[in-house]
């Protein structure tokens, strides 16, 4: 059995631990420890952290801690909160993998979905690539795309990405396992796709819609912006913060 450790969080971390451990005989994977934080739910409520106290798998409580550990051929990240160092990457001895539910090199980073949904990008996707040390910057290895649907909320995005996402690990994750599998850098993609990094401190910005725009653009701006239960998009008004909701929205006709 070869050695798997699993670094992921919320609902698709849970998710994809899930599948795991329901086909590790089938995959021949152990699942050697687990990293994950609190925020970890799944889909029906119970944590990350919850599953593995069922399932008796390892939690490994840090990084560091990760470092110690004495059998890793795998790492497998999914939506994991903290950004690994190549010591962390080189615990595994055959490959580091990492979900991103987003096209690479398109949308890296954060807030993915709301950025494509401004910038009007035809098509959407979520990648598994190899880990390094830069965020998002490993090669392909395997990727899922699809059109973006017209006048498409955020929440919509994002849910048809977790969908294209465990489809994509399901299907991916014995291949990459088995070693079957072909490294495309990201450097490759550079004449046939555009490049980007954004930060998860830039979501502020984007939600303050101004009033002089034309209707179009505050549309786009909202429907990227407007996720509940987060804080809604904004208008500034005679120096006040006006929330704006989906009543508003539809005014604009």
């Amino acid at each position: 059995m070869k050695a798997l450790i699993f670094l992921g969080s919320k609902e698709i971390g849970y998710e994809c631990l899930l599948y795991l451990i329901e086909q590790r005989e089938r995959l021949g994977v152990r699942i050697a420890g687990v990293l994950t934080n609190d925020r970890s739910l799944g889909k029906n409520g119970p944590s990350i952290k919850e599953l593995c106290a069922k399932q008796d798998l390892k939690l490994i409580s840090s990084l560091d801690q990760l470092l110690e550990q004495p059998d890793c051929d795998f790492l497998v990240s999914v939506q994991y909160h903290e950004i690994l160092k190549t010591p962390h990457i080189r615990k595994a001895r055959k490959l580091a993998v990492n979900l991103h539910m987003a096209p690479l090199p398109e949308y890296r980073g954060a807030n993915q979905f709301s950025f494509a949904i401004i910038d009007r990008y035809p098509v959407f996707g979520t990648t598994i690539h190899q880990l390094e040390e830069s965020v998002d910057g490993g090669a392909i290895l395997f990727e899922k795309r699809f059109p973006v649907p017209e006048n498409i909320f955020v929440k919509a995005l994002y849910q048809l990405t977790f969908d294209a996402s465990i489809e994509l690990f399901q299907e991916s994750i014995g291949k990459i396992i088995n070693e079957d599998y072909q490294a495309v850098p990201q450097e490759q993609w550079v004449n046939d796709r555009p490049t980007a990094y954004h930060w998860r401190k830039e979501i502020d910005r984007i939600k303050q819609i101004d009033g002089n725009w034309d209707k179009e653009k505050q549309a786009r701006h909202f429907r990227a912006t407007f996720f509940p239960p987060f804080p809604p998009p904004f208008m500034m008004i005679d120096g006040q913060k006006k929330l704006l909701s989906e009543e508003w929205y539809h005014s604009l006709g």
